[in-house]
């Protein structure tokens, strides 16, 4: 059996906790676990305690990050870090260009060079803010062809939500395993080692790295008390940990750069864990989709997942939102997205399908950014069939897309700017939008 076999036939077999932001406790021994305290003399089975805080002691009990976790040896049994190569990674702020108001479009990225691990097959778009200060965000793309092997990555700037497009990953994390298909979103917290092994000869996707708030479930307002991303459909792993005693490399991303350290022993040796500061995996199918059942539409906001918050209410660091497979029935409604201009920069990716406002040019596995203000909407091909078409009752299903909305411009990188696969030729699907007005 290969590797990527005995990988999936691992992945298939996952069982999980379920429940967003909930205070989850898994062991893989039982009596790993301390109870009535969390840092007894002595811990159970000879581990060791630790805290891994993904927020401030003193923040707020409901946005308070903190996990427990009972591991074998502790974080801090490591040697020296010392500065690696950043590859095709980079960090905030992002200085090589200046901000285009231009809409920008790429086809995917071509296929990576052979033995390309998800680590080394990370590569920055752009991003804004700054990752020392920990606001804004980063896109990032990954294709790889081979499992992480002997070293696992952390990023202490910010939590990683990977979409993955083609291929199945399956993550080991300090917590426990996640299996993530197209059509899944990850997300690892920020701090948290983790490996990730391939299930497929190729795997693509997209990674939005938040240097903010953590992401939570938006507020549901007058909609009430269900509806968009269920709770209970985010999935936790359990308890599992890897003790052998063999070199690992362990990768950490800090303020932008890469730095290494080579462990005696894997990291991943969590044997029990509680907190809520942990990784999960979500199915975008399991998203209750909410829609006009009169007329027009609502605004694209009502397909947000998972929001970062900002200081002022409604303006978010980050917002990923999900067009997924829905029915459209509005009357005497343009029903594709809207020609608007945004405050907010969308990023936009496609999993899967075509995307209802783009008839051509927009695949899977490429990505449009339409930085603040700058206008766009359907294509001419899609605005004109839209505008003839019989109003009957629409299933959209044959797309996923999902957009990475931010309040600040997204900057690029200088290989994004210079990339072979960013197409020249993206406003011309304007083209051709004729004077109609006739007084």
């Amino acid at each position: 059996m290969s590797s990527s076999e005995q990988a999936r036939k691992t992945a298939e077999g996952l069982q999980y906790l379920s429940g967003f932001g909930n205070e989850h406790s898994s062991e893989a021994v039982p009596g790993a676990l301390p109870v009535g305290r969390n840092s007894p003399q002595r811990a159970p089975l000879g581990l060791y305690a630790e805290q891994l805080s993904g927020s401030a002691f003193t923040e707020p009990r409901a946005t308070n990050r903190r996990s427990w976790l009972y591991r074998i040896r502790p974080s801090a049994a490591h040697p020296r870090y010392t500065r690696v190569g950043n590859g095709a990674l980079r960090g905030a702020p992002f200085t090589a260009t200046v901000p285009d108001p231009n809409r920008l479009r790429w086809d995917p990225r071509p296929a990576p060079a052979v033995d390309t691990d998800f680590l080394d097959g990370l590569w920055t778009l752009g991003g804004n803010g700054d990752a020392t200060q920990r606001t804004g965000m980063a896109v990032h793309l990954y294709t790889a062809d081979t499992s992480m092997t002997d070293r696992v990555f952390s990023d202490a700037d910010g939590e990683l939500l990977i979409v993955p497009e083609k291929g199945g990953l399956l993550l080991h994390t300090e917590f426990g395993l996640l299996r993530a298909e197209p059509g899944h979103v990850a997300l690892i917290p920020r701090g948290v080692r983790f490996r990730v092994e391939v299930l497929d000869d190729l795997v693509r996707g997209y990674v939005c790295e938040n240097y903010g708030r953590p992401f939570i479930l938006p507020d549901l307002g007058p909609i009430g008390a269900n509806g968009l991303a269920n709770a209970r459909d985010f999935l936790a792993p359990v308890a599992a940990y890897e003790s052998e005693d063999r070199p690992v490399q362990a990768v950490n991303k800090f303020c932008g750069n890469l730095w290494a350290a080579t462990l005696d022993h894997s990291p991943l040796d969590v044997v029990a864990w509680h907190g809520n500061h942990l990784p999960y995996v979500y199915d975008l199918r399991r998203f209750n989709v909410l829609g006009s059942i009169s007329y027009d539409h609502p605004d694209p906001s009502i397909f947000t997942v998972l929001t970062s918050p900002s200081d002022t209410p409604g303006l978010a660091g980050v917002d990923f939102v999900v067009f997924a497979p829905r029915w459209l029935v509005g009357e005497d409604t343009f029903r594709p997205p809207y020609f608007h201009r945004n405050v907010m920069s969308e990023y936009m990716g496609l999993i899967e399908g075509a995307y209802d406002a783009k008839a051509e040019g927009f695949v899977p596995g490429g990505g449009s950014l339409h930085n603040m203000m700058s206008a766009h909407g359907p294509d001419r091909d899609t605005f004109e069939k839209a505008s003839a078409a019989e109003l009957a009752p629409q299933k959209v299903d044959d797309g996923l897309a999902f957009m990475f909305e931010t309040r600040w411009p997204v900057t690029l990188t200088a290989q994004a700017e210079a990339a072979e696969h960013l197409q020249d030729d993206y406003d011309d699907v304007w083209e051709g939008l004729e004077r109609h007005f006739r007084p």
